[in-house]
């Protein structure tokens, strides 16, 4: 019997503009979205019947309401699948972080049941339905670097960025993504982040460009409630970062460093400092799930 593991890849935005609330209580949104070499891990296994996910952590709900669960479901119904599945999830991407995990453990189901019961998914039916469990997930589908629009659905393929080192800093605050968004009025904002430079910039390779024009307009929600957000995007630019924003609704910030070295100094000024409770060094990478050990420039892309 078939087992095997997929790596789920965090996201982080490298702009994120919102247009206007729709009346169905979503958002049309303008993002540039990066895949990053942080990730979960789903082991798949065909079972009787039935879904039987277990996590890794105590505070990480196995049952319903998880996005994996019901990615796994969603899917059992809408191909007739008469056996079940049992997935191990194991996390390494923090929760309620403006990283995307739960949505990129759904994108990996998408990939992991393909595989496992031979459906014959496409990518384009895999993201038609992924939209049913989140924004996010049609995106995290195929990673990479994207342009995203209307509630997140409109992906559009950009280059990716060459020569850019990440940290990663998650401070010890709990951020509600819904709450951010009741609380940004729109209709009173008066000046929009220029995704259209920032796309620019990367098209034609500037780094620095692209840095200079990065803007979350969440930010004026998430930042004024929590100015340890603030404090990190000023530490990691006082450790020589190009840029640093915060990710999604929050409360991870990242920093662009131009060398590893650069990266690694920061990652240890910051545990010194203390601002975060946790901090990663990453990358952009290409994809938003890949097999488990294979590498990031090679291997089985997904």
């Amino acid at each position: 019997m078939e087992k095997f593991t997929l790596q789920a890849m965090a996201k982080i935005n490298l702009g994120l503009d919102v247009v206007r609330r729709l009346e169905n209580g979503y958002h049309e949104v303008k993002m540039i979205m990066q895949t990053v070499d942080l990730y979960d891990e789903l082991t798949f296994e065909a079972a009787e019947e039935g879904i039987c996910l277990r996590t890794d952590r105590d505070t990480l709900p196995a049952d319903e309401s998880n996005l994996v669960w019901k990615a796994a479901k969603l899917i059992m119904e809408q191909y007739g699948i008469a056996g079940g599945v049992k997935i191990d999830l194991k996390k390494k991407i923090p929760m309620a972080a403006g990283l995307a995990g739960g949505s990129s453990d759904a994108a990996a189901v998408f990939h992991g049941m393909n595989r496992l019961f031979s459906l014959g998914m496409d990518v384009e039916e895999m993201k038609r339905l992924a939209v049913r469990i989140g924004a996010d997930v049609p995106f995290c589908i195929v990673g990479g670097t994207m342009r995203s629009e209307g509630i997140g659905e409109i992906l559009t393929p950009l280059p990716q960025m060459q020569g850019a080192h990440l940290v990663i800093a998650r401070p010890d605050v709990l951020v509600s993504t819904r709450s951010v968004f009741e609380k940004l009025h729109v209709e009173r904002i008066t000046r929009h982040p220029d995704m259209d430079r920032t796309e620019a910039a990367m098209r034609s390779g500037d780094l620095y460009g692209m840095c200079y024009y990065m803007e979350n307009i969440l930010e004026t929600v998430t930042k004024k409630a929590y100015p340890v957000i603030g404090q990190i995007e000023a530490d990691l630019k006082a450790c020589g970062a190009l840029a640093a924003l915060m990710s999604g609704s929050g409360p991870s910030v990242f920093g662009i460093f131009e060398t590893q070295t650069q990266a690694t100094a920061a990652c240890r000024t910051l545990r010194e400092a203390g601002v975060a409770r946790e901090i990663f060094p990453a990358t952009f990478i290409d994809r938003g799930c890949r097999e488990k050990d294979s590498s990031i420039g090679g291997g089985e892309g997904l």
